[in-house]
């Protein structure tokens, strides 16, 4: 069975899969087995065929140069880019607990390593209508441990508190913080580098700046240890 980690995020376009990528890429490139699942994707465009391409999947298959295939990487795929429980209202196909979990099951029987990326925020609805699931429901369900990626700009103490107090609220462990689109010497994001940690007792494990090919002050080993 594999080790896993689960990659939260503050909300939504924080390049929480591009984080999820550096994370299997730098595995991957250390020599690990490593693949990449996610629950439930939207906002996906289409072939000539009209099928979904899994739009995250394909970024973190192509970014990574993992030869995962695209079907394993996410059993839930829709074309409208909101939350996933809109999506199939919307659309049809709603998420079932069941298979989210049977499809990781299989993913974890194959390889070492598998990085769970999130839908939006922590606090974001998977799935209503039929049966209501939260993306936390997903985390504890798989048993995941989490690193929280976070915009270093302005806004980002308050998004990483609230999401860091939530999550310690509903008893999902948090391994520390990931500050992406980071500008080393810049006065406010350092600052909030230094309050991000003070007011939530977490650890930034490293830094991402715009194009990064690997995670600032994490090696893979380092990373592959934050697994469980």
């Amino acid at each position: 069975m594999s080790r896993n980690l689960f990659v939260t995020g503050t909300g939504t376009e924080i390049g929480k899969t591009y984080v999820a990528g550096l994370i299997v890429k730098m595995l991957h490139d250390a020599g690990m087995d490593v693949a990449y699942y996610k629950a439930a994707m939207s906002g996906n465009e289409r072939r000539p065929d009209g099928t979904l391409i899994p739009g995250d999947a394909l970024f973190v298959k192509e970014f990574a140069g993992i030869s995962q295939s695209l079907e394993s990487m996410c059993p839930y795929v829709y074309e409208h880019a909101v939350s996933p429980h809109l999506a199939s209202r919307i659309e049809g196909n709603p998420v079932r607990m069941a298979v989210v979990e049977e499809e990781f099951r299989q993913l974890s029987q194959t390889h070492d390593y598998v990085v769970v990326e999130g839908s939006g925020g922590i606090t974001c609805p998977i799935g209503y209508d039929e049966e209501r699931i939260q993306l936390e429901d997903i985390v504890r369900s798989l048993q995941l441990p989490s690193i929280m990626v976070a915009d270093a700009g302005l806004g980002t103490i308050n998004g990483v508190v609230l999401t860091h107090a939530y999550m310690e609220q509903k008893g999902l462990p948090l391994k520390g913080i990931l500050f992406n689109h980071f500008h080393e010497g810049d006065v406010m994001e350092e600052d909030n580098r230094r309050m991000c940690e003070e007011m939530t007792g977490l650890p930034v494990l490293g830094c991402i700046a715009k194009g990064d090919k690997a995670i600032t002050g994490l090696t893979a080993e380092e990373l592959a240890a934050l697994f469980e």
